[in-house]
Parts: C-alpha cells; sequence; structure tokens
C-alpha cells in the first residue's frame, strides 16, 4: 500500500459535536470522529444528522476521518432562494 493511499468508506452522521466535527458510524459499525473536508467549507455544504457521506480515513489512524462528499437525501428539493451577501 501506498503512504499516501487513503481508505474511502460510507456511513451516517449520528452525532454533531462541537469545532465542526461530527461522530459517524461507518457502513462496519465502526464509529469515527471526522471532519469536513475544505471543499465542503469553502462553498458551505451543510451537514446534519442522519446524512449518508463518504468518509476518507488514513491506514495508520482509523479512528479519525474527513467528511469528503454528503450524498443528497430523497425528497430534500434543492436549497430555498440564497440570501444575498452583505451590500454596501
Amino acid at each position: 500500500m501506498a503512504k499516501e493511499e487513503l481508505i474511502t468508506m460510507g456511513g451516517a452522521i449520528e452525532e454533531v459535536l462541537p469545532d465542526g466535527r461530527f461522530g459517524v458510524t461507518l457502513d462496519n459499525e465502526h464509529r469515527i470522529i471526522a471532519y469536513t473536508a475544505g471543499k465542503m467549507r469553502r462553498y458551505r455544504i451543510r451537514s446534519v444528522v442522519g446524512d449518508r457521506v463518504h468518509v476518507e480515513m488514513t491506514p495508520y489512524d482509523l479512528s479519525k476521518g474527513r467528511i469528503v462528499f454528503r450524498e443528497r437525501t430523497p425528497g430534500q428539493g434543492p436549497g430555498g432562494p440564497r440570501k444575498r451577501g452583505f451590500r454596501r
């Protein structure tokens, strides 16, 4: 296995923790602490309890991970009208 190779797994968000972290239960019933990736923060992609997510983990520490993708939940349409930013 290459040093840079990451493990990607699916899971569900079970708990929202302080400082932008989440408690995620993976498909194999393993529980980890995960944080949102930079692109998700940049584009303000919100994650809530119950969302299905894809998590990247390093083989060196399997208790922590990074959320790289949030799957769309069925029945939830596109977000409402966007708020305008601050205007001078």
